[in-house]
């Protein structure tokens, strides 16, 4: 006799669906939230990032062992990115993703327009809730030397392109962040295929991981780590750090998400076209 018993619901939604999921939500984001909204969105999603770059920190302070010290940098991170694909907060590096993703699948013709506003919105207010969420912890916190100085240590080893200088610094320091945002973009794509919140978070983990313990960059995830050290009297400051990290590595994000996740996973999964 044929098996007439139901069989069990599928735990993931299939890669070549993600896909159309992603256009779906996009189209809807793109086309219905104004300037403003985009742009409150864009310093929650800033805010957050900076809550798990304080998060990765605090984790690892004091952790002698090099890995396990990376493995918590990478869970306290993840924290941050997990919040903003929860509340649907933007994301500059997350659009690197969704918006060549909709550009492909959908048949808007404004999209280039709208995802192009859309883009230097998130860029603009990730920068402004970075910036305001650290002079705030600065204001309200006072934490260890040994934090300090781990915290020092990160914004050291992002600054390491400035030394190498010239054409040779920025092109490394953009294909780091092209590495970055694949792997930013790869958490993003994993995410929503899970159906559970524990399905979700394990791959951004994974993914986020990975990219942390690489030193890969990260342009909000930096703005985050220099907007804690600034308020101190150290760091970089804001004019080298955007030249010799933000700038650079958010073009090799843009680049990253585009031609490392959209669309290798567009040519190769091609999903139907969302109206």
């Amino acid at each position: 006799m044929p098996d007439t018993s139901p069989r069990p619901a599928t735990q993931f939604i299939a890669s070549r669906d993600v896909a159309q999921e992603i256009c779906k939500e996009a189209c809807e984001h793109i086309h219905t939230l104004s300037a403003p909204r985009i742009l409150v969105l864009a310093i929650l999603g800033g805010a957050f990032i900076t809550m798990g770059a304080l998060f990765s920190i605090l984790l690892s302070t004091g952790v002698e062992t090099h890995g396990i010290q990376l493995l918590l940098q990478g869970l306290g991170f993840s924290v941050g990115f997990f919040l903003v694909i929860l509340t649907g907060a933007a994301l500059f590096t997350e659009a690197n993703v969704i918006l060549p993703v909709s550009a492909l699948h959908c048949s808007r013709t404004d999209m280039l327009r709208r995802g192009l506003k859309f883009w230097v919105l998130a860029w603009i207010g990730n920068l402004i809730g970075t910036a305001l969420t650290g002079w705030v912890v600065s204001l309200a916190q006072v934490y260890s030397p040994e934090h300090q100085e781990l915290l020092s240590s990160v914004v050291a080893k992002k600054m390491h392109y400035q030394q190498v200088g010239g054409a040779q610094g920025w092109f490394s320091l953009v294909l780091s962040g092209m590495l970055g945002n694949w792997m930013v973009g790869m958490a993003a794509f994993l995410a929503v295929m899970g159906r559970t919140i524990i399905d979700k978070f394990i791959p951004i983990f994974l993914a986020v991981s990975l990219f942390v313990a690489g030193n890969f960059q990260h342009s909000p995830a930096n703005m985050a780590y220099f907007s804690m050290i600034m308020p101190t009297g150290e760091g970089p400051g804001w004019w080298d750090a955007m030249r010799w990290n933000i700038i650079p590595a958010g073009i090799g994000n843009l680049l990253g998400g585009s031609l490392l996740v959209a669309l290798p996973l567009w040519y190769g999964l091609r999903p139907s076209r969302c109206e």
